[in-house]
């Protein structure tokens, strides 16, 4: 076995995923060795002592992904010092603990919906990188009734810090006498951008559900609920030419 980067092996080992084994490196709670490990270090678990608050690492874990209807106020997390809940508890300990799963992008406290948790670190790379092209799908219900205008200048897409935002899809789906329905097609992902962009267009969002990631679609999964993904849906997944 050939010498990886700690984090990676962490990771590898359904621990915690690669963002979180680099703050465990620098809080000083992994090392290598007999020694306090610091980023950038490589260890072979053939030869190495790798330890994670005192106890070894090992082999890698088997792979899990796990599809979860997120309901509102269930915080994209795996702890939450403020004692909030996480989706993490919304699983039986069986995979919530020792698995290494971890939410894979995020979807804002006050939002629900498809959300993914995974311990495979390429599974994790191809849907949160723009690349690899995974488009996310929305129901947005607004305040208001936005005009065409409106609708076509978040088309275009609308700057969020200084910075262009790339074109949305966007489709009105229906109307009520306090709220608009939209659909809308992103192809990335910013922090809170939808939220911010209906505030800045004049029309703040009253609820906000995903349902769809690539591929994989909500269905009819109650909310609070979760499911592994089927064969099907795993080759939907794999990487083309």
């Amino acid at each position: 076995m050939t010498a990886q980067r700690i984090q990676k092996l962490l990771a590898s080992a359904g621990l915690c995923s690669r963002r979180r084994a680099e703050e465990l490196i620098l809080e000083g709670r992994v090392s290598l060795n007999g020694t306090v490990a610091r980023l950038g270090d490589q260890a072979d678990l053939s030869s190495d002592r790798l330890e994670l608050d005192g106890t070894p690492v090992g082999a890698a874990a088997r792979t899990i992904t796990v599809l979860l209807n997120k309901p509102r106020g269930v915080i994209c997390s795996c702890q939450d010092p403020e004692g909030r809940t996480t989706v993490l508890d919304l699983l039986p300990p069986e995979l919530s603990m020792g698995t290494g799963l971890h939410p894979v992008g995020r979807l804002d406290g006050a939002s629900r919906g498809v959300l993914l948790l995974s311990n495979d670190g390429a599974l994790t790379l191809r849907f949160t990188h723009p690349r690899f092209g995974h488009r996310k799908h929305y129901r947005v219900w607004v305040s208001g009734e936005p005009g065409p205008e409106v609708l076509e200048q978040w088309r275009r897409g609308v700057p969020l810090d200084g910075r262009p935002s790339q074109p949305v899809v966007v489709r009105e789906l229906a109307r009520e006498r306090k709220g608009t329905l939209l659909e809308l097609e992103m192809g990335e992902g910013r922090n809170r951008q939808i939220r911010r962009t209906a505030e800045l267009l004049g029309h703040p969002v009253r609820d906000l559900q995903r349902v769809a990631i690539g591929p994989l679609r909500l269905g009819d999964l109650p909310e609070g609920r979760w499911r592994h993904l089927a064969p099907q849906e795993w080759k939907d997944l794999e990487p083309r030419d």
